[in-house]
């Protein structure tokens, strides 16, 4: 019962809800075109934008995901008889000691915490470059839905990490079932919080002017980058198991996304930054050096 319930809210929140609320907005983009005609400039595209939204999108899930896995680390190696190691992308360890299953939540927990400071930050970043939100967006996306859609799984998956950590703290079904409900409202809330931050990077005024408007920024700075990133991602977790390199970025990327595109129309407060991305070189740098970091120095593991 407590998981039909979970996977209906989930399905509910994450598919019908959005999908209901694009069907409105498509709705209202038609009756405005009707009476007047979309806005001049609003149909431009920035492929120089899009391409810098996937890398900080990418930079920000392995930073996040580094981040995860350490503090899936740092607590079990001051547990005597622990000996944790760190991969690239993954952690494992030798030793017995009931409280490894506890500290198999502490990196949900590091990962919310960087990502709900990261939003506050985004959202309030007036004077940041389009860059630096971009970054401090995605940084705010995967922190928080890294860590949100763990909750739900360890609801349902005894044997995931979350579901580990419930499992010490023996929780019973019906409070997992509140927590993953939560979680649910949260991202859908998260989601909602950063239409704005994202909408922000627009160079013109006339990029978001409009439902219509919005929504096409929205795919070209939020939706492709996001599902762009999910291959981008790939090299960053090879080699493991094809379905364990796939399903996380695909989950951390399309958890909210539908909010995000469905529901830009709706914001109407977005002030835009008034200037373009000037290189993406920073971007794809940091992204190479990340890269060569996690599979020269990482994917040889890490003793702690």
């Amino acid at each position: 019962m407590h998981a039909r319930l979970i996977l209906l809210a989930t399905v509910l929140a994450l598919v019908v809800a959005p999908l209901a609320l694009g069907v409105a907005g498509w709705m209202r983009a038609r009756r405005d075109a009707a009476v007047a005609p979309a806005p001049r400039g609003a149909s431009g595209w920035d492929w120089r934008l899009s391409l810098a939204s996937a890398l900080a999108c990418t930079l920000a899930f392995n930073l996040m995901f580094f981040l995860q896995e350490l503090f899936l680390v740092l607590p079990k190696a001051f547990v005597p008889g622990l000996h944790p190691t760190l991969f690239h992308n993954n952690h494992a360890w030798t030793g017995d000691d009931p409280r490894a299953a506890l500290f198999q939540g502490t990196g949900v927990v590091a990962t919310l915490l960087a990502g709900a400071a990261c939003l506050l930050v985004a959202r309030g970043c007036a004077a940041c470059s389009p860059a630096m939100r971009l970054w401090l967006a995605w940084m705010a996306w995967c922190g928080c839905l890294m860590a949100l859609p763990q909750v739900v799984a360890g609801a349902l998956l005894p044997g995931s990490d979350v579901g580990m950590a419930m499992g010490y703290l023996r929780l019973d079904p019906a409070t997992k079932s509140v927590a993953a409900l939560v979680a649910l409202a949260a991202i859908v809330a998260v989601a909602l919080a950063l239409r704005r931050p994202l909408l922000e990077v627009a160079a013109d005024a006339a990029r978001i002017d409009g439902p219509a408007a919005r929504t096409r920024f929205a795919f070209e700075v939020a939706t492709l980058p996001a599902l762009a990133a999910i291959a981008l991602v790939v090299p960053f977790r090879v080699p493991r198991d094809p379905v364990e390199v796939v399903v996380v970025p695909l989950v951390v990327m399309l958890a909210g996304i539908g909010w995000v595109q469905a529901g830009a129309w709706r914001v109407t407060d977005a002030k835009p930054a008034g200037k373009r991305i000037a290189s993406i070189g920073r971007l794809a740098a940091a992204v190479v050096a990340l890269l060569l970091v996690f599979q020269l120095a990482l994917r040889p593991g890490i003793a702690f």
